[in-house]
């Protein structure tokens, strides 16, 4: 077990262990990709040491993150200790949605989902982390139906996903009338394949008004300036 601290870029300090998922680069991005308003309700769908949580903090919104496991989740109530901010850090799983947080409470959910089906990723991997990149404890579809409960109509959830699958996601998105609205492609420069979408939908509406953002560059100066924040 290795314990150590990392400074986000807005400041705040994360808590992290070896043995959980760590701090990465989508999460970050994805926090400087999502809207949430001002005074919103959000929810951090399987929030892990909470890094995306910390990385979204405003004093004015209201955050939870939810974690099924529970080493994670102390780490992550540590760390809401250390920085003196207000957070709930609510253990559960979230395909018990139902009996956790109300219908149509909140404004805005981020999720930074497994990327990979169950049948991806080393057979070595630490169980935590196969949790966390994998969707053997929890399907996409799952963290569709959880977002879709949560939120109330016009409400928006944004998530990080890849290329590769994005059709998967979408797919789950629409049944439970979430509607893209907004997309961004992470490359790392302009002749390389998209390593990694990022995707705001909004409950309820037309599907029309999608607006497909000019790609992110990790090579340049935008993506440098995220992590100066």
């Amino acid at each position: 077990m290795a314990l150590s601290c990392e400074t986000l870029p807005n400041g705040l300090t994360l808590r992290q262990d070896d043995r959980y998922f760590k701090l990465g680069q989508d999460s970050v991005l994805l926090s400087a990709f999502a809207r949430p308003r001002r005074n919103a309700r959000v929810l951090d769908l399987g929030c892990g040491t909470g890094a995306l949580s910390l990385l979204i903090y405003r004093p004015d919104l209201k955050i939870t993150g939810l974690e099924q496991q529970s080493g994670p989740l102390e780490l992550f109530r540590a760390s809401i200790a250390d920085n003196g901010v207000e957070m709930t850090a609510l253990q559960g799983d979230l395909r018990n949605i139902r009996t956790l947080i109300p219908h149509g409470s909140m404004d805005y959910v981020i999720c930074n989902p497994p990327y990979f089906d169950r049948h991806a990723g080393k057979s070595a991997d630490a169980p935590a982390h196969r949790i966390a990149r994998q969707d053997s404890s929890c399907t996409v579809e799952d963290i569709a139906v959880a977002s879709s409960f949560v939120l109330h109509t016009g409400g928006k959830a944004a998530f990080v996903f890849r290329p590769e699958r994005l059709w998967t996601l979408l797919e789950a998105l629409s049944r439970v009338r979430l509607v893209p609205k907004r997309m961004r492609f992470v490359h790392q420069n302009p002749s390389a394949a998209p390593s990694a979408v990022l995707v705001e939908c909004r409950k309820g509406g037309s599907g029309e008004g999608l607006v497909v953002e000019p790609p992110l560059l990790v090579e340049s100066e935008e993506y440098r300036s995220i992590y100066k924040k």
